[in-house]
């Protein structure tokens, strides 16, 4: 068995379109296949795929925390749309905001597209929870969680994720592990624990 902690991480699609079939959902296995390459830990995935309805939104956030996911996060929904609710429906169940998050994503966007200003991702926390609005696009959940590196694989930009495991210590959750080719989480030395045997 392995010696690191499990994780309970709760994945949500918000698509109109793609929850009810008119195409196949690409950001909850997105999601899915990048936390399993970058997290060391053995993790219980909570798979949702719903529509953009705010009420709903919030609700299934709500449930996911309360289920014991200590990272729960979402993509899609985040644009100036009339549909686009995930923020407003994610700052509902807030107890606390982190605004680095979203500003990262959003630096890290624009060095692709101009129209990375009007992503309106937000992160926040909800009791020992960090809750994440990520980009809808694969590509991009990618380079906003992991950065930018440039030919030599050195660090560009950071992603936000180097930050998500050390968030993740001081709300009291499981002490995450990263696989650092894909994403070295970032601690300071004091928050560092010892190798397992």
């Amino acid at each position: 068995m392995s010696n690191f902690d499990p994780l309970k991480i709760g994945i949500v699609s918000i698509s109109d379109r793609a929850s009810s079939g008119v195409y196949e959902d690409k950001g909850l296995p997105a999601l899915q296949d990048w936390l399993t390459r970058a997290l060391r830990n053995p993790i219980t995935f909570e798979p949702r795929l719903i529509p953009d309805e705010q009420a709903r939104i919030s609700a299934t956030l709500i449930e996911l925390v309360d289920a014991g996911c200590s990272l729960v996060l979402t993509t899609g929904g985040t644009g100036p749309a009339l549909r686009d609710v995930t923020p407003e429906a994610t700052l509902a169940v807030a107890h606390k905001e982190m605004p680095g998050f979203g500003e990262q994503m959003r630096q890290i966007s624009l060095k692709f597209v101009p129209t990375a200003i009007l992503s309106r991702q937000v992160a926040v926390i909800r009791d020992k929870s960090l809750i994440i609005n990520l980009p809808g696009q694969p590509k991009s959940i990618q380079e906003t969680l992991e950065g930018l590196k440039d030919a030599e694989g050195k660090s560009v930009v950071a992603g936000i994720f180097a930050a998500v495991p050390y968030c993740v210590d001081l709300i009291g959750g499981p002490y995450m592990e990263t696989n650092d080719e894909v994403c070295k989480a970032f601690r300071p030395k004091s928050a560092i624990r010892a190798p397992r045997a």
